[in-house]
């Protein structure tokens, strides 16, 4: 069954256990299993990468099929799901097994996914599909914790918070907690404020390190990276960063086929809109990068952020390897 995510307050979820949801908005993905998942859910909760379960089925399916994981009533999250599990899961689902919830997430799934197409069409599973915010329910998200908390706060900073958040909620929502931290004595704040409080002016940074890497400018790179002293914490967001990007990539490279591989009726058209002043580098992307090499890069990035929660006293020189090995 398909649910629309912004009708999800309608519908009452507590006798429903399984459901995938899918998008490359993983703030709004959070957002949903926190407020409409999580509190029709048990709290004892295992997490899987699908990665893992493959390198090893039989262990797998040992812990789930065992009776003593079953002790008390458990959710099961396995991220970046595909097509490869699908007889996993359709192995658990049809053992019906009383005290599992399960949550599927994943990035991106075509319409021809056969993971997809089961759970929109099984009576007993959900199915949440997740876009992308534009700029306005960006803005709404800044306007709104601002009233909020009675903050007040012009129109060029709140453009500013969205503009450097680059279309992740995640990164605008950290940059809000770091404002509601600094604000609990003070109800007024100014550009200068916000910069000096918030990551903005580091992002920039990244968001400029991403952009040069996929549009191959080696010493562009070489020198943001002489500039700016990269730390561990960093390196999540410069990760991140790559898959927003990569993202985006795709669409670009989906919608080129539609414009009969017009470069610039794609840019120009894109939605949500590219800042102006991005759309020549965006262009040097789409020409650097073709869809087949953006999806492997894609996955790349997905293994070197796991290497570097696993590793973080490496994840610099991880990260950094990463980086160097595609700017050219």
């Amino acid at each position: 069954m398909i649910l629309k995510y912004f009708e999800l307050n309608k519908y009452n979820l507590k006798n429903n256990k399984y459901f995938l949801l899918y998008g490359n908005n993983q703030g709004l993905i959070q957002d949903i299993i926190d407020k409409n998942l999580k509190p029709n859910l048990p709290q004892n909760i295992f997490k899987y990468e699908e990665a893992e379960i493959l390198k090893n089925i039989d262990n797998f399916k040992q812990n789930i099929f065992n009776k003593s994981f079953f002790e008390s009533e458990k959710l099961l999250i396995i991220n970046r799901i595909t097509d490869k599990s699908l007889e996993i899961i359709i192995s658990i689902l049809s053992s019906k097994l009383d005290d599992l919830y399960l949550i599927l997430l994943s990035d991106s799934l075509e319409k021809k996914s056969k993971i997809r197409n089961y759970f929109e069409k099984e009576k007993d599973t959900i199915c949440i599909p997740i876009y992308d915010d534009n700029l306005q329910t960006l803005n709404s998200i800044v306007i709104n914790f601002m009233k909020k908390n009675n903050i007040n706060i012009s129109k060029q900073v709140i453009n500013t918070l969205v503009e450097r958040a680059m279309g992740d909620r995640i990164n605008l929502q950290n940059e809000l907690s770091k404002i509601e931290n600094f604000t609990l004595n003070k109800k007024k704040i100014d550009m200068t404020d916000i910069l000096k409080i918030t990551n903005l002016s580091e992002n920039y940074s990244i968001s400029e390190l991403v952009d040069n890497c996929l549009s191959k400018n080696k010493s562009k790179i070489l020198k943001i990276l002489n500039e700016n002293n990269f730390n561990s914490e960093d390196c999540i967001i410069i990760l991140r960063t790559f898959l927003i990007k990569l993202k985006r990539l795709i669409k670009l490279h989906e919608d080129l086929i539609s414009n009969n591989e017009n470069i610039e009726v794609t840019v120009s058209s894109f939605k949500p809109p590219i800042f102006w002043k991005d759309k020549e580098i965006v262009k040097k992307q789409i020409r650097s990068f073709n869809y087949k090499e953006t999806k492997e890069l894609i996955e790349k990035a997905n293994d070197v952020e796991l290497l570097v929660k696993k590793n973080p006293l490496n994840s610099l020189n991880f990260t950094t390897d990463f980086v160097m090995s595609h700017a050219i």
